[in-house]
């Protein structure tokens, strides 16, 4: 094994534990200055590092997180204590990852789809944030449904652009993350759900395979099959399972190692309890676990407030979440969890 496949191997058994998962803390300037005004704080360079560094010296956090996802700016950021925060991060035994894509453009010839851009200086750009920490790495895709959303050129311009961030991540000895995001907005059925999450795996996968993609070094990072959030009908913990499940053994092979699910919209409690009915549904081929953002983060914003006084009990909302999100993963979560301390 090579000097980059060690490496690639290495990080990928820190990722994958059972019991554990992702905390995605990668929120772009507009998604983090959204989410401050829902507690009344502006989003500044000193605000943010504020509640980054409260997310990651949270004591006991690596008991249910093996990563964290960041932005880029909190890469270069330091602690309370003058430490790094994405060595914070590997004090806990969490594994630093960067985001590392650059927003989503309309897809020229497709009304009403997008692509990610990001792919110029890459390579380069992977050397600077591993000499940062950054162990691994994160790509976007976004799929807008309705009856005729996504076109498939919008299917195949997406895993194109997944697959070459991806084989240059392995090239640089980083993992990547592969996100292929079926949005939940709309008021789409479910099974207009299955059936995009469907096709869109299919074609990450043959792309990743064209692009030499090692598949035991990379975690894939989708959507649950869900409603859209406007529809009449919103669907029970294991209908979610059972119709995600089965989508994933149509489409996933059984050599990537774990699938960390976003949570898209879902409430905390939602998140939670849907990854649960699929573990429920097990044994899988892969390790089913999380890498949410709000659905964690959420709770324990709303607990802060922006101020210092409350820093304690917010750590506490967002070990709690972990927790149970660490339970969901075994398959071992109830709602009356919830109402526990």
């Amino acid at each position: 094994m090579n000097n980059s496949q060690g490496e690639l191997q290495a990080a990928v058994q820190a990722l994958v534990q059972q019991g554990k998962g992702i905390l995605a803390a990668d929120e772009s300037g507009p998604t983090i200055a959204k989410r401050f005004k829902t507690i009344g704080v502006e989003s500044t360079e000193e605000g943010r590092r504020t509640w980054r560094s409260l997310l990651l010296t949270t004591a006991g956090l690596g008991d249910f997180i093996s990563g964290v996802i960041l932005h880029e700016e909190t890469l270069h950021q330091c602690a309370h204590d003058g430490a790094a925060l994405p060595l914070w991060a590997a004090r806990q035994g969490i594994v630093p990852g960067i985001k590392v894509d650059a927003g989503k453009i309309p897809l020229a010839g497709a009304p009403g789809d997008e692509i990610t851009q990001g792919l110029d200086g890459l390579a380069q750009r992977l050397d600077a944030y591993k000499a940062l920490g950054a162990r691994f790495a994160k790509w976007r895709a976004v799929y807008n449904v309705s009856g005729t959303l996504p076109s498939r050129l919008a299917v195949d311009a997406n895993a194109e652009a997944l697959a070459r961030y991806a084989a240059i991540c392995q090239e640089r000895g980083i993992v990547p993350i592969v996100e292929p995001e079926v949005l939940i907005d709309g008021d789409h059925t479910m099974a207009r759900c299955a059936e995009v999450t469907e096709a869109v795996l299919h074609e990450v996968f043959h792309a990743l395979h064209r692009h030499r993609v090692v598949l035991e070094h990379m975690l894939l990072k989708p959507s649950m099959v869900v409603p859209g959030k406007a529809h009449t009908q919103q669907a029970a913990p294991a209908e979610v399972a059972q119709q995600t499940v089965r989508v994933l053994r149509r489409t996933v092979p059984a050599a990537v190692p774990s699938i960390n699910f976003l949570s898209g919209g879902q409430t905390p409690e939602e998140a939670t309890a849907n990854l649960d009915a699929m573990n429920r549904l097990g044994p899988h081929p892969w390790l089913l676990s999380f890498s949410y953002g709000r659905a964690l983060q959420e709770p324990a914003l709303q607990a802060w407030k922006g101020q210092a006084a409350h820093a304690r009990n917010s750590q506490q909302a967002l070990l709690k979440r972990a927790r149970l999100n660490g339970a969901a993963c075994r398959g071992q979560y109830s709602a009356a969890m919830e109402a526990a301390d």
